[in-house]
């Protein structure tokens, strides 16, 4: 399990590729990009069926992106994820954020692993909504419950 530090350390950067992110204004994904923007962050569109979304322009690719991301989020569907990984990697980026609210979300054991491998700080299985000041009411009963079922990252990383 990542610690409050990682996420923490991700979070601090502020520029970040949105991997996934739909061109359907109700999706999730959007709900992220709006949120993270309105915190000031700057998110930059990543998927490859599309040039433009939110009137923003988008890349087909991390390693297509100029100037470079800080961090990746990643909210693909699981078995496209190690791709994206490498696509990271290929681009110099060092921290990935594997996306999961509900369900598998985009972790997958390849994804991990090849993230590992190549020594990137990763957050794989989390909402970034509910590490983000002032997350609003789902993303606090979300993390509530984490913390119950004592699946809330820690503090450290018991060093």
């Amino acid at each position: 399990m990542h610690s409050l530090e990682t996420i923490q350390d991700i979070l601090s950067r502020r520029r970040l590729a949105l991997v996934g992110m739909s061109t359907h204004e109700g999706d999730f994904s959007r709900t992220i990009d709006q949120q993270l923007g309105l915190r000031g962050y700057d998110v930059v569109p990543v998927n490859p069926k599309t040039s433009t979304i939110a009137e923003r322009p988008a890349y087909a690719r991390v390693q297509d992106i100029d100037p470079p991301v800080e961090w990746v989020l990643v909210m693909t569907p699981p078995e496209a994820t190690a791709d994206v990984i490498a696509d990271a990697h290929a681009a110099g980026v060092t921290r990935v954020w594997l996306h999961r609210g509900v369900g598998q979300g985009a972790v997958s054991e390849a994804a991990t692993a090849l993230a590992r491998q190549h020594g990137m700080t990763l957050v794989a299985g989390e909402c970034p909504l509910m590490f983000v000041g002032k997350p609003g009411f789902p993303h606090n009963v979300h993390a509530w419950f984490k913390k119950v079922a004592h699946t809330y990252p820690p503090a450290n990383d018991g060093a």
